[in-house]
């Protein structure tokens, strides 16, 4: 089986985060990056500490949510300096991978 390299971003931020829209609207119509997956996790806190959570209770919609996507490593890179001017310290995690050819 043939592989190649790509490399995983990681953003995390949550529901209410104004700028989710505008991140997935670059990601496809911009960037055009290969894949791109958005994860709307239960449960979840950050450098604040505080916790953001599903209950029966809480109808608020600020859940913790990760926008996952990849790409190749060059086109990762020149994407990457974009992110980082538009999100805080500690919020953007990337990885190289291998993907099935």
């Amino acid at each position: 089986m043939k592989f190649e390299t790509v490399t995983f971003v990681r953003i995390y931020l949550t529901e209410a985060d104004k700028t989710l829209k505008d991140l997935l609207r670059c990601l496809h119509d911009e960037a055009r990056v290969r894949g791109v997956t958005v994860f709307r996790a239960v449960s979840g806190f950050g450098r604040s500490g505080t916790v953001h959570s599903s209950s029966l209770l809480d109808l608020s919609l600020d859940l913790p949510v990760s926008v996952e996507f990849f790409d190749s490593p060059e086109k990762i890179a020149a994407l990457l300096p974009q992110l980082e001017d538009k999100f805080e310290a500690g919020h953007i995690v990337h990885w190289h991978a291998q993907m099935n050819a």
